[in-house]
């Protein structure tokens, strides 16, 4: 591991999740982090009280109050924010992105000493309080995008009006621009950037990757023989359950057929109540739901299941890609996809060979094609392989390798290099 002591520059990272919150990608800003101290940079990461992806003060002191820690190395100073009672409301939503601002620029009079700043989006306030450091102390900005918020907002149904689409657009495009350097961490969203980019900044692709947490625990299953049923097929979904998965209308296709399956679905967020809900009125037994798992629970899970689902909402999958995609493949569990054909999860998934990819509009081949994947090993065994494959790409070392020296040249002044 490199530790080249860079002359102990200075990161501010700008972040609403951070550990102990693991979704919403807080598992891989919190390892970025600490790889960059590792690798001798000073950072300071701004970011909330945990509340994601339960939507509630997990800790009690989300409020006014500032609090400040140093943990592996990361300087932590933890602001305040509202949490939305719906995060489905696009008041609450707008309040929640505001506030996060706000609570921010208390933090101004402590910005003059980085050399740098990192903001990641999904939170556009984020964003903008990245936008407000570089305008008042001059300091270079990397803009980490994570999530096209506005374009989410709307495929999720958050935000229903065409003017309402219009002016989050744009006022996502207008602070987006004061970004000296972006990234992204799929090709597609890459390529989005690249249109909407005014001074033609470089556009970096830097994966996300797996943590070496999720990586010990997939260790601790590795030795294990997965089993293969020839009775049923075993189906696992994990993560945020929220609008842009329409997770319900998979399982209600489900639920219509006689497919020999079993689901099991665990996880939190805006509209985890609305499918438990259906899983209970169901009266189906064929579906399980449960909490979110820690990760060795996650990494047994993921070890036992044939396929590791993840559904992207039509119209939505342009705008994100799950991280737990590389989690699900470094398991050696072949993804089954259901989301549009142009999103960044379908393209991954087919260029990989990594699983099926079904379309929202051929979700009647589903049943179809459980019925034929039972009982023929061969296949599941050709797609797990191809999984652990391609999992290689998304190597840590050499993915934060590549943003240290890119953040060196940034701050030196120079061109950025494009990772190889």
């Amino acid at each position: 591991m490199k530790n080249t002591r860079p002359n102990f520059q200075r990161l501010l990272v700008v972040v609403n999740v951070y550990l102990p919150d693991f979704g919403g990608g807080g598992a891989i800003f919190s390892d970025l982090c600490q790889g960059l101290v590792e690798r001798g940079f000073d950072v300071t990461v701004r970011c909330a009280y945990p509340y994601y992806p339960e939507w509630r003060d997990k800790t009690g002191r989300n409020g006014l109050r500032v609090e400040r820690y140093d943990e592996r190395g990361v300087h932590v100073e933890r602001y305040g924010l509202f949490i939305p009672h719906n995060p489905r409301s696009l008041v609450q939503r707008l309040l929640y992105e505001g506030s996060f601002f706000f609570s921010l620029l208390r933090s101004l009079p402590r910005g003059r000493r980085f050399d740098a700043v990192m903001v990641f989006c999904p939170l556009v306030g984020a964003v903008a309080f990245g936008a407000v450091s570089k305008w008042v102390f001059r300091r270079p900005l990397w803009l980490n995008v994570q999530d096209l918020s506005a374009q989410a907002a709307a495929a999720s149904g958050i935000s229903r009006r065409k003017w309402v689409n219009r002016a989050l657009t744009g006022l996502q495009g207008f602070l987006f621009n004061q970004g000296d350097v972006w990234s992204s961490i799929a090709p597609e969203i890459v390529g989005r950037l690249k249109r909407i980019r005014k001074r033609n900044q470089p556009v970096l692709y830097l994966p996300n990757w797996l943590t070496p947490s999720m990586a010990q625990a997939l260790d601790g299953v590795a030795g294990r023989q997965k089993p293969f049923s020839r009775k049923e097929v075993k189906l696992f979904y994990s993560g945020n359950i929220g609008g842009k998965q329409d997770l319900i209308r998979l399982c209600e296709t489900l639920r219509a057929s006689a497919a020999p399956f079993s689901m099991r679905i665990h996880g939190d967020g805006a509209m985890a109540e609305s499918v438990r809900a259906w899983v209970e009125s169901s009266n189906d037994g064929r579906f399980v739901f449960g909490p979110l798992l820690d990760e060795p629970e996650y990494a047994q899970a993921l070890h036992d299941a044939d396929f590791f689902v993840i559904t992207e909402k039509s119209g939505g999958g342009g705008s994100f890609v799950p991280s737990k995609l590389i989690t699900a493949i470094a398991a050696g569990t072949p993804v089954l996809a259901v989301a549009d054909a142009d999103s960044p999860l379908a393209s991954e998934v087919k260029a990989s060979e990594a699983g099926p990819v079904f379309l929202w509009d051929a979700l009647d081949g589903i049943p179809a094609f459980l019925h034929g994947v039972v009982g023929e090993p061969a296949q599941l065994l050709g797609w797990r392989n191809n999984a652990r494959h391609r999992a290689t790409f998304y190597h840590r070392d050499r993915i934060i390798d590549a943003y240290a020296q890119a953040l060196q040249a940034l701050v030196a002044g120079k061109p950025v290099p494009l990772p190889r």
